[in-house]
Parts: structure tokens; sequence; C-alpha cells
């Protein structure tokens, strides 16, 4: 047990330091990737998710893969292909982005329900099968997928069959009076330091 709050601590104390005043949410995320969840991240944009996620990864020392999801995106490439290699005249199997520790599914809902389906396999067994062969993922693999709830045109809702994947649904939420003040200070602090960089 103290274990787990020491590790706890040192990821939210790390990631604490780029997100101000999210550590209900760091502390959640935490507890989804050593069950070995995934998490779907809810709200508007411009709230600190992507941050957090790249964050949360750096922080573990793991590989971080973001792919913005687009009505044009196929199952492939996320997944990878089978291409043929005319040095070898055999076909070799290019791994696509979905090989990593952790996923930036970025907006997942605005990919058709044929790409979305594609990360069942992935987020239940761990494992994509291409062509009729089956390829495990890195371990730990970890999916952080974000959506904005409010925007529906040009999305696509996640079938339960996708929602039930997830362990947890979290909503970031708008920082508060205080956190903003922070917020605004370490910005004023950055443009400072840009414009001092230029004499």
């Amino acid at each position: 047990m103290k274990e787990f709050v020491d590790f706890s601590n040192k990821i939210r104390k790390n990631i604490s330091k780029v997100i101000i005043g999210k550590e209900e949410i760091i502390d959640l995320i935490t507890v989804g990737f050593i069950c070995g969840g995934h998490i779907l991240l809810e709200d508007v944009p411009g709230l600190g998710k992507t941050t957090l996620a790249k964050a949360f990864s750096r922080t573990l020392g793991l590989n971080f893969t973001r792919v913005q999801f687009t009505p044009d995106l196929m199952p492939s490439d996320l997944t990878g292909i089978n291409f043929y290699n005319q040095r070898s005249m055999e076909f070799e199997f290019k791994r696509g982005p979905i090989f990593t520790n952790i996923l930036l599914a970025d907006e997942i809902n605005r990919a058709t329900p044929r790409t979305q389906s594609s990360l069942l396999e992935a987020m239940e067994e761990k494992q994509v099968s291409v062509d009729g062969n089956t390829y495990i993922l890195n371990k730990p693999f970890m999916v952080l997928a974000t959506q904005n709830p409010v925007e529906s045109f040009g999305t696509f809702p996640l079938p339960e069959a996708q929602l039930d994947r997830f362990l947890m649904r979290i909503s970031l939420g708008y920082p508060s009076k205080e956190e903003e003040k922070i917020l605004l200070k370490d910005i004023k602090r950055k443009i400072l330091l840009r414009s001092f960089s230029k004499l």
C-alpha cells in the first residue's frame, strides 16, 4: 500500500508542474494505468487533455503516440499494413501508431465506427490482428481517448461495446478562479521570458 501511495504521489507532484489543480484527475488516471484500464477524457477543447496525456507518459518514461481521429482515418492507419518489399521480395508488416505504450486517441468520436472498432481488440486483448496474423502490443498499453461531448456535427457516437472498454469516463472541468490566476501569472512570465530572449 505504501509503495502505491509513494508512486502516486511522485506522479501527481511531477504532473502538477505542468497541469494546475487537477490532482484528483491525475490520481484517477494513475489508478486506471495500474489496473491496466483505459480512460475516456470528456471535455470541451482547451482544458489540457492532450497536455495531461503527454505529461503522464513522460513522467513514467513511456512511449507516447498521438493520433488525431478524423472521418477519413482508416483502421490500417492505426494497426499497420502489410506491404511488399521489393528488395526482399516478401511481404512485411509495417507497425502502426497503436504499437506504443500510451496511445492518445484525440477526438475519438470523429472517426467512423469502422475505425473505432479497430481499437476493440487492442483495448481488450492487448493485440491486433492484420491479414490473419496476430501481433502482441507493447506492455504496458493504455488508451487515453478524448472527445468533445458538446459538439455533435461530424461526429459518430461511441457504441456501447467501445464504451465498455474504458475503465473510467472523466471530465477535467474548468479551472477555479485561483487556478486561473496561477495560469495567467505563468503565461505572463513565459511571455516576458520570450521578450527578454529576443534582446
